[in-house]
């Protein structure tokens, strides 16, 4: 008993095995449709306060599609800064221009309700979907 107990306790007190992995978790923690979950409620926000003539309900609007463009900037940043590496960079130069112009798109649908910049950074969030999916091959 007192014997099982301490190899019980050894085993506890040894160094934790090491992980690793390209990223700070290992992967398939992280995904593009977060982003993109949110773009798409920003469209549907837009498009109902279009349709609208209570200023109540587009004020309302109006918050709801600005806290969503910073959870899209939110999960864009985490896919940025957490996911991606120099290593993706080399193969995909394109991915900073990529970015750059959705985290401008997420300003843009903060300042404007029309559906054409909600598409596009819907098609901006797509390509760095596409991107990341590619690098998960």
């Amino acid at each position: 008993m007192y014997l099982t107990k301490l190899l019980t306790l050894v085993d506890t007190l040894r160094a934790p095995a090491k992980a690793s992995a390209h990223c700070d978790l290992p992967c398939g923690v992280y995904d593009p449709a977060q982003a993109r979950i949110e773009a798409e409620s920003i469209k549907a926000i837009v498009e109902k306060y279009n349709a609208s003539d209570d200023q109540y309900f587009r004020d309302r609007a109006t918050l709801i599609k600005e806290q969503r463009a910073e959870m899209v900037n939110h999960h864009l940043d985490i896919l940025w800064y957490q996911y991606f590496q120099p290593t993706h960079l080399e193969k995909y130069p394109q991915l900073h221009e990529m970015f750059w112009s959705a985290k401008k798109l997420t300003s843009q649908v903060k300042r404007t309700n029309d559906t054409a910049v909600a598409d596009q950074l819907l098609a901006s969030i797509a390509q760095i979907s596409d991107v990341f999916w590619e690098t998960k091959k």
